[in-house]
């Protein structure tokens, strides 16, 4: 199976950044296409994991391909009806087109060129199709966990629903990002999570993500997403509400 997790360098020297486009404007251009997919989605009905699934598959692709070769909408699009496959939640590449050109003034594209996109997109990735989410992880810990931490589970999916216009999709495991951002809702909340189900001495909450996730790497991952946070907490963005857990 490849590997879909990159080394900070990786991150910072794309082909896009080869490509002359700097890391400032390939930044705006992820979150742009995330934002793209998350309308489209929302207008379309789509699911939360369709939605999720695309946008992974759009950040890994620019990971072997620049910005300035493959227009970030088309692409976009071409994601989100792969991921429709994916997900069996399949749309007709027109209506997805139809739907992309009510949302964007400026999309011109046809749908012969999403089609041939598909190929491409599907070789980038490795025909590699299953995606997992942050989202699974986080309902498993409030299962076991009740109304307790409803309120921070909230918090938290609006916090991984962010995180997909950034690149941490590609820098940690879904069960990680799911930790980071609930540790994130606690942090923001005040509040301190002191008991959950099978609690053992000397074992910390997050460790339900992961066993045996050492403190660094939960400190590196929160400070990843804290710094976005912090970053983007001027811009919000309209996949804040998207999938809601609880309605």
């Amino acid at each position: 199976m490849p590997c879909w997790y990159y080394e900070r360098e990786d991150l910072i020297h794309t082909p896009s950044f080869h490509d002359q486009i700097d890391t400032e404007t390939e930044t705006r251009f992820r979150r742009e296409g995330a934002r793209f997919l998350f309308d489209v989605s929302n207008k379309m009905k789509l699911r939360y994991d369709t939605c999720a699934t695309a946008i992974v598959f759009f950040h890994r692709f620019y990971m072997s391909h620049s910005f300035k070769a493959f227009p970030r909408y088309v692409t976009a699009a071409c994601c989100l009806m792969l991921a429709g496959k994916v997900e069996e939640t399949p749309k007709k590449v027109r209506d997805i087109i139809k739907t992309a050109q009510l949302l964007l003034s400026e999309a011109d594209f046809k749908q012969f060129e999403v089609m041939a996109y598909e190929r491409v997109l599907l070789k980038t990735i490795k025909f590699d199709l299953q995606v997992s989410h942050p989202y699974g992880f986080l309902l498993q810990f409030v299962k076991r966990n009740n109304d307790k931490l409803k309120e921070l589970v909230q918090m938290s999916w609006s916090f991984i629903n962010d995180s997909l216009a950034t690149t941490l999709c590609l820098q940690w495991e879904p069960e990680i990002v799911a930790c980071a951002a609930l540790y994130l809702a606690t942090r923001v909340s005040r509040y301190t999570i002191e008991d959950w189900e099978g609690k053992q001495p000397d074992v910390r909450w997050w460790e339900s993500f992961v066993e045996g996730m050492s403190t660094e790497v939960i400190a590196r991952s929160v400070h990843a997403t804290f710094n976005w946070f912090l970053a983007t907490i001027n811009d919000t963005l309209s996949c804040a509400g998207f999938g809601r857990p609880f309605g």
